[in-house]
């Protein structure tokens, strides 16, 4: 049985990936670690404080627990790495090489890494976005992303440490807060719309963006990293896929379930990250190599969110 360590478990993929990890390998076999406190997301269960730029800290933990599989969650995302541009590079760089190290020091069985469609610039191709072409992002998370694409296939063919990664598209999700992305937009607007309060929106209308549903999201990183080792053909990361839209779209969705919900545009500095990123990506490569298929279209998503999303705020105001 694999003994698995999850660091930033308490962000918003990680919250609801230590969920469904446990479910499938057993409680104690799943450990969340993060340098935030436990959160009620996250469940019961074994839970660590850790700092991923310690790199004797994560080897007294992987120690403790026999861990095997490692799923390295932890870094600062678009928007607040531009922010603080030298703490995104160290804990962005440095926690991954801690961990590929470890992973190759160790022999550790897996480890995944999450990549995204950051890593690509305006160069890029803007529709289908190919899982070949110019990666020269204009953000530092988007260079972070490419420099740890780079290690991830380094280390794979060098050393042989089976890492496996996706390069998300924006990540909707109603269990946790928005975590400082530039998608986050399609997060924070289900909480206002239940509030009926007017969204404030910091990306412009038709500001397009490949999106996916949390749960698919969850799905894919499962099922990349229960495949047979021959079937990763991809060792710097995977474009994975599951629905494109801009702010007006989302807005037109809800207003489906709330007829009664405004939203108002009020652009930003988020809005030139976006415009670097691609409309639409193609991923055709996870579909074929692995039989990547997500579930969720926007319309399912919205019912979805705001049938469950109050059940959460109830339980987090009680």
């Amino acid at each position: 049985m694999s003994k698995i360590l999850i660091t930033g478990a308490c962000g918003q993929l990680g919250s609801e990936l230590t969920t469904e990890l446990r479910k499938i390998h057993g409680t104690d076999n799943v450990i969340a670690s993060d340098i935030r406190e436990a959160n009620d997301q996250i469940g019961d269960g074994p839970f660590e404080h850790l700092d991923v730029m310690d790199k004797a800290r994560i080897e007294e933990v992987i120690e403790k627990y026999n861990i095997t599989v490692i799923y390295h969650l932890a870094a600062l995302l678009s928007a607040n790495a531009e922010k603080n541009i030298e703490l995104a590079w160290k804990l962005n760089m440095d926690g991954l090489l801690n961990v590929l190290n470890i992973a190759r020091e160790k022999n550790l069985e897996r480890i995944f890494w999450p990549s995204s469609i950051a890593v690509f610039g305006p160069d890029a191709p803007k529709n289908d976005t190919p899982q070949n072409t110019a990666t020269n992002p204009t953000t530092v998370y988007g260079i972070t992303k490419v420099a740890g694409e780079q290690w991830c296939a380094y280390f794979y063919n060098k050393f042989g440490v089976d890492v496996r990664s996706l390069r998300y598209p924006g990540l909707i999700g109603y269990k946790s807060l928005p975590g400082g992305g530039t998608t986050d937009y399609a997060v924070d607007i289900y909480h206002k719309a239940l509030a009926g309060e007017t969204f404030s929106c910091f990306l412009e209308e038709d500001a397009a963006l490949p999106m996916m549903y949390m749960s698919d999201a969850v799905k894919a990183t499962i099922d990349l990293m229960q495949v047979p080792e021959e079937n990763v053909k991809v060792r710097t990361s995977y474009n994975v896929a599951a629905i494109s839209f801009n702010p007006a779209e989302i807005a037109d969705s809800i207003i489906k379930q709330l007829p009664g919900f405004e939203i108002e545009y009020a652009p930003d500095y988020r809005q030139e990250i976006a415009s670097s990123w691609p409309d639409s990506i193609d991923d055709s490569a996870a579909r074929s190599d692995w039989g990547w298929k997500h579930e969720f279209d926007l319309d399912k998503m919205t019912v979805d969110i705001l049938e469950n999303l109050p059940i959460i705020i109830e339980k987090a105001e009680s």
